[in-house]
Order: structure tokens, then C-alpha cells, then sequence
């Protein structure tokens, strides 16, 4: 059953695929940090599923097949929605977000509507090398995002985020793979979201692990981000109504 003594109106959501590994480890360690913890098993063929019908207390959306990464996000901002929380936090299930960052993420949201991990902000003792093409190609596409929308953004990537649940009625999320933080990114501040950075260590389990695909050649998954970029632009192709608001916060961490 939820935990009474946190905030019952903030949903944890966990995107998971094939993640029988780490599952049981995570959401061990989300207990104790939220009261609501949502999983979306994208369409797992591991035995993820039968691990997760297991687990007590937690809420589950399963998809029927593999739909990819920003579709189980855009389930979560849906599942958010329809029920009426007034925070989200988003974190993965490969351990590389420590779930004890949770209140940091949420204690950051006063003033804004999303906070956005940064692996790059600021140093952690248990930081862990990036591999080099996906270090580069984050620096490439954040310095676009900046230079383009006025952002201050130093990790566009990262997928431990809080939002304020109003702030995602505003955004239309479409893209299902792992371009989706960029339409995020193009829609918040054609919208004027309010944004701010936090330090979170850079922990990279398993640096081998891949994106799978063409996403594997980095050359394909750079084009394949600025794609995800120009359509989402022309989509929304219109006078921002605000400029967006941004700030790096490490005294938050």
C-alpha cells in the first residue's frame, strides 16, 4: 500500500523494458521515496511482467508490445493526467538514477514546472566516464537546443525529471523513441515553461549497453535527433508566447 507519510498527490513513473535485472532493485529503493509508484512495461519479453505482477503496492500500465521510450513517457504524462496528480517524477530502471534524489527533484519544482536532471552540471564523487559518442552528441544537440530557444540547458538527455502536472496539458508528446526529450524540449519552451536544471551523479552501470538499431551508428542517431527537432519546430512554427525560463541550480544538489 502507498506510504501515507509522503505526498499522495506525486506519481513516481518507471519506464521499463526488459529490465528483469534491475527491477526488483529499483522499486525496493523507490518505496521509501513515494507513495504512488507507476511502472510501464513497454512491452518486456525478459519475464519483466511476471517479476512486476509480483510486486505489491505499485500501479501498472503494460503495453502490448514495444512501443519505445518516449511512448512510455507520453503514458506516464497521460496516466498523470487522467488521475489527477499535481507532480510527476520520471526516472529509468536500469539503476543509474538513485532514488533517494527524488525529494531534491521535487523541493526544486517550487517556481517552475520541470526539473531536469543534468549529469554535467556538477561533479559527483560517484561519477562515472559517459561514453565518448553519447557525451558529444548530448553536448552537440543541448548547444543547439540553447542557442536556438534560449534555454541554459546542460544535459538534454537526461531522463530523471520532475514536472507539475498542469504544465503537461500544454505539451502533445508524439515521438515514441528516445528523440522524445527533444520534442519536450521544442514544445516547453514554444509554450513557456518555466525550467531548471540539478546536478545528479553520471552513473553508466553498463557502458556497452546499446541503443539498438540504426540509434547504435552515432552518425544516424545525431540526424535522427535533429529531425526529431526541425519537426516538432514546424509543427509549432509560431512566435513563442514567452520567452522560456531557465537556471542551473547545484545548490539545490
Amino acid at each position: 500500500m502507498p506510504n501515507d507519510n509522503l505526498c499522495p498527490r506525486t506519481l513516481v513513473a518507471i519506464p521499463v523494458y526488459n529490465e528483469a535485472r534491475h527491477v526488483r532493485g529499483v522499486l525496493d529503493a523507490v518505496r521509501p521515496f513515494a507513495a504512488n509508484v507507476l511502472t510501464i512495461d513497454d512491452g518486456s519479453t525478459d519475464g519483466t511482467a511476471a517479476l512486476l505482477a509480483t510486486e505489491p503496492g505499485i500501479l501498472r500500465v503494460t503495453h502490448d508490445r514495444n512501443r519505445g521510450y518516449g511512448a512510455a513517457i507520453s503514458t506516464a504524462f497521460d496516466f498523470a493526467v487522467r488521475h489527477g496528480y499535481e507532480t510527476l517524477v520520471t526516472m529509468d530502471c536500469d539503476g543509474q538514477h538513485e532514488p533517494h534524489r527524488i525529494p531534491v527533484l521535487l523541493e526544486a519544482l517550487h517556481g517552475v514546472d520541470i526539473v531536469s536532471g543534468s549529469r554535467y552540471l556538477r561533479d559527483f564523487r560517484q561519477d562515472s566516464p559517459a561514453p565518448a559518442d553519447r557525451r558529444d552528441i548530448n553536448a552537440t544537440i543541448t548547444a543547439e537546443l540553447n542557442e536556438r530557444y534560449g534555454f541554459d540547458l546542460t544535459d538534454s538527455f537526461c531522463g530523471f525529471k520532475a514536472y507539475r502536472v498542469h504544465g503537461l496539458r500544454d505539451l502533445n508528446i508524439t515521438e515514441t523513441g528516445w528523440g522524445m526529450p527533444l520534442q519536450l524540449w521544442v514544445q516547453a519552451a514554444r509554450r513557456g515553461l518555466r525550467v531548471r536544471e540539478i546536478g545528479v551523479p553520471r552513473l553508466y552501470l553498463d557502458a556497452t549497453r546499446a541503443f539498438g538499431g540504426m540509434m547504435n551508428d552515432p552518425t544516424e542517431r545525431l540526424a535522427y535527433y535533429r529531425r526529431v527537432i526541425e519537426q516538432t519546430d514546424a509543427a509549432l512554427r509560431a512566435p513563442m508566447l514567452t520567452a522560456p525560463e531557465s537556471c542551473r541550480c547545484p545548490e539545490w544538489c
